[in-house]
């Protein structure tokens, strides 16, 4: 039986009746003052954002939300280092490696923004309004943290309250990752969280009132596998739940962590299920989606997912150099990678998400939505690490305007055609004119980018002026 169907039988209610994402919104000018109510509890960075989307919702409209997308967790500093060889998978001998490392605060050269962040950061450059859900230390690397994101126009809204506030522990400081390189470019990673079966804020015991109220106050609220990382089950639960009472949708991506916390405690297996079946828009890989599902053939899989929710819209699959896939109950739209020099995949997959959101709130067509996601995660894909060096839009519209793609005509035929899906069947392709072939309509790339260039291209030349 798969992980889904499992999960399914687990005792859940479901908090608030499906809303709809519909009706097309024009696309707004670049970045400028909002004219709306703050958001309570956020520490304002001074840059507002033109509201993007309408998405329709019960009682209360999004067009009246102060920020485009809110993420929940997942705030850390990463510390990059090379080094001679990654750290021993022993347990006891990893974590004594650590804390070698962390005994003295390396140079600042090596600190970068990780976890959500790489995400806000490519969010906020594509135009969104953006803030952080998390705790963040008082000390060096909180303060690094703050700054980054501040400078990036990204607000924050941290988790303690008046009584935290006078704690002084290591569970209080700002959680690191570090990030160790080999000689081979090989990633190894390690942090506190690894090493605790508790939560690393295990001290939050309920979801604040100003993270609740920033949550009402987002039209998207994205949460990742990570975040069971730090927070308790039943936090992450109470965000999705408001956020679904309120009308905000709930992005999901379980990442590595999604099969792990199947095996998990009953708490994490229940709020797994809860983000599983009741998220707007899952996100996978390939070999995640597999996992989840027992099903190899990813739009298969993609298209179970959606049997197991009455809410999920989106299911969208990243096929690493091969693109991406974005399957909904009526329709397959499959769109290929594009052709770059491989720098550093760190950062990717939080960079393509962004650009979904984008996509999701302007209500784009499935086909722009995946090829202005598979540039903006190539564009990260050509720096060396996450943080601030994700996709600049300078990057992405080269990218775009370029049109070099990775076209597999006959990989994507033959996934088409294995997954018998009874619904419509798109392939963006290389093709100068539409098209139909072996049971599914091509798309011309550049037709879709024609569409996505002047979205992006004068944003892009004011910013420029302005710089």
């Amino acid at each position: 039986m798969s992980l889904v169907k499992t999960l399914i039988n687990l005792p859940f209610t479901n908090p608030n009746p499906s809303s709809s994402h519909g009706t097309p919104l024009q696309l707004p000018p670049p970045r400028r003052a909002a004219l709306l109510r703050p958001i309570a509890g956020l520490r304002l960075s001074g840059v507002g954002a033109t509201l993007n989307g309408n998405y329709e919702v019960s009682k209360k409209s999004v067009l009246h939300k102060g920020a485009d997308l809110a993420t929940l967790g997942n705030l850390c500093v990463d510390i990059v280092l090379n080094v001679p060889c990654l750290p021993p998978a022993n347990r006891d001998e990893r974590k004594e490696y650590m804390e070698n490392l962390a005994s003295s605060p390396p140079d600042k050269k090596f600190w970068e923004a990780g976890g959500n962040c790489n995400l806000v950061i490519a969010a906020s450059r594509l135009g969104l309004k953006c803030v952080t859900l998390g705790h963040v230390g008082h000390e060096i690397y909180g303060n690094f943290l703050l700054e980054v994101l501040h400078e990036e126009h990204i607000d924050t809204v941290g988790m303690m309250d008046g009584n935290d506030l006078a704690a002084c522990s290591d569970a209080y400081e700002t959680l690191l990752c570090w990030v160790l390189v080999d000689p081979f470019q090989r990633h190894g990673f390690c942090s506190r969280a690894d090493f605790s079966q508790e939560p690393a804020f295990n001290w939050i015991k309920k979801l604040p009132e100003k993270i609740r109220n920033t949550i009402q106050e987002s039209k998207i609220l994205f949460c990742n596998g990570y975040a069971f990382d730090e927070l308790h089950p039943h936090i992450i639960i109470s965000s999705i739940e408001c956020a679904i009472s309120s009308g905000t949708a709930v992005f999901f991506d379980p990442g590595p962590r999604g099969k792990t916390l199947f095996h998990g405690t009953p708490d994490e297996r229940r709020a797994l299920d809860l983000s599983l079946r009741q998220s707007d828009v899952l996100l996978l890989t390939s070999d995640e989606v597999e996992s989840l599902t027992g099903i190899q053939n990813p739009i298969k899989a993609g298209q179970e997912l959606l049997k197991s929710s009455s809410r999920t819209k989106w299911v969208v699959i990243k096929m690493g150099s091969k693109g991406s896939l974005l399957i909904t109950k009526s329709m397959v739209t499959s769109a290929p990678a594009f052709k770059v020099e491989l720098v550093d995949t760190v950062g990717c997959g939080d960079s393509f998400t962004a650009a979904i959101a984008f996509g999701f709130l302007h209500n784009l067509p499935a086909a722009q939505t995946l090829m202005l996601a598979n540039a903006v995660g190539a564009a990260t894909a050509t720096g060396c690490g996450a943080g601030r060096n994700v996709a600049h839009l300078e990057v992405v519209l080269d990218l775009l305007k370029q049109s070099k793609i990775n076209e597999d005509y006959a990989f994507w035929a033959q996934l088409l055609k294995e997954s018998e899906a009874p619904c419509t069947i798109s392939l963006v392709s290389g093709l100068d004119v539409y098209g139909c072939a072996d049971g599914f309509s091509c798309i011309p790339v550049r037709s879709v980018v024609e569409e996505l260039l002047p979205m992006f291209e004068a944003a892009y030349e004011k910013s420029t002026i302005r710089s």
